[in-house]
C-alpha cells in the first residue's frame, strides 16, 4: 500500500495491505499485524491493542482518498474514536497476523465533491473470528481551512518541545524509557504529556499539534500505571476536544470509574492550560501477578 495513502513516512508503518468496495459505502481492507513492531510490541504474548486503532486510522484515511475523493494534501482531524478487543482471540502466533476489516461509512457530507466529514464503523476478523471493533468520525479540510485554523500554531512543525524525563518504562508497560509518554508529577495518578518529536512512529512525520496516537498511547500507559502493569486494555473510547500543542505543558490526570463485571475502569482526561484537550474511558482485563 503506498505509504501516501495512510500518512506515513515511511513504508515500515504501513499496515494495509489492500482494499475492496462491497457495496454502497462498504469496503473491505486487508492488514497485516507483524509479530515484532518496532513500537505495537506484543503484551502478555498478544497483539498490543493499539495497532488496532492504528489499522483503523489508515484504513480511514485510505477510504477517504479512494471513495471520497478527498486530495492527499488535505488534512485529518479526528473527532472521536471508540475501540474494542478480545484479548482471547489476539494471541501472537508463530505468523504475521492477516487481517480482515469490515469498514462501513455513514453520515457523510460533501463539499465541492470530496467530503468533508465522514462516520467509520469496523470489524476486524482473523481467520474468520471476531477480534475487535472500532469507530469514529473524522473530517478532512482544505489545507487553506487548516491554515486559518492553525495560524501561528503551524510554527511548531519540528519543533521539539522540552523533554521531560519519563516514568519508569516497566510501570506503564513498556520496556524502552524512549516509548515512555509520561512524566512523573509530585501527584498520584497526575502526569505530564512527554512529547518526543523525533519519535520514529508516534512522530514519523512532521506535525504541528500532539497526534492523536500519542494520545491514546498515553491513556493506555496512565490505565497501567494505574492499575498495575498485569492490565490489558481491551476497551478505550476517546474524545479529542482540541488540538493538543507541542509547546504547552499537557497534564494527563486518572479517575476510577466504578468496577463493572467485564473489568476495572477508569476516566483519563488531559489539560493543557486548565482547558480540557481529551479525555477516554479505559477498561481493563486485570490479572494480578
Amino acid at each position: 500500500m503506498p505509504k501516501e495513502l495512510v500518512h506515513r513516512a515511511s513504508v515500515a508503518e504501513v499496515l494495509l495491505t489492500n482494499w475492496a468496495r462491497t457495496g454502497t459505502n462498504r469496503f473491505e481492507v486487508s492488514a497485516q499485524w507483524p509479530r515484532g513492531h518496532s513500537f505495537f510490541t506484543p503484551v502478555q504474548g498478544r497483539h498490543d491493542p493499539l495497532i488496532a486503532a492504528e489499522t483503523f486510522r489508515q484504513a480511514a484515511i485510505l477510504l477517504a482518498h479512494t471513495e471520497f475523493g478527498v486530495p492527499l494534501d488535505h488534512p485529518f482531524l479526528m473527532h472521536a474514536l471508540t475501540l474494542d478487543v478480545h484479548p482471547e482471540h489476539l494471541g501472537t502466533g508463530t505468523a504475521p497476523a492477516t487481517i480482515d476489516i469490515d469498514m462501513t461509512c455513514h453520515d457523510i457530507t460533501w463539499r465541492r465533491g470530496a467530503a468533508a466529514t465522514i462516520g467509520f464503523e469496523a470489524a476486524f476478523r482473523r481467520g474468520g473470528q471476531i477480534v475487535g471493533s472500532a469507530r469514529g468520525t473524522c473530517t478532512c479540510t482544505t489545507p487553506a481551512v487548516y491554515a486559518r485554523l492553525r495560524g501561528a500554531r503551524r510554527a511548531a512543525a519540528g519543533r521539539q518541545p522540552a523533554l521531560t524525563a519519563p516514568l519508569a518504562p516497566q510501570h506503564v508497560g513498556r520496556t524502552s524509557p524512549a516509548d515512555v509518554v509520561l512524566s512523573p508529577t509530585a501527584e498520584p495518578r497526575r502526569w505530564l504529556l512527554r512529547t518526543d518529536t523525533h519519535h520514529p512512529v508516534l512522530f514519523d512525520h512532521q506535525v504541528d499539534h500532539v497526534p492523536g496516537m500519542v494520545l491514546l498511547e498515553a491513556a493506555r500507559q496512565a490505565a497501567v500505571a494505574t492499575l498495575g502493569q498485569a492490565t490489558f486494555v481491551r476497551h478505550l473510547a476517546a474524545a479529542f476536544e482540541r488540538y493538543t500543542e507541542l509547546d504547552t505543558p499537557c497534564t494527563l490526570e486518572t479517575t476510577p470509574l466504578p468496577h463493572h463485571p467485564a473489568g476495572r475502569r477508569i476516566l483519563v482526561h488531559a489539560h493543557q492550560m486548565g482547558t480540557p484537550v481529551f479525555t477516554a474511558t479505559v477498561a481493563t482485563d486485570h490479572h494480578p501477578a
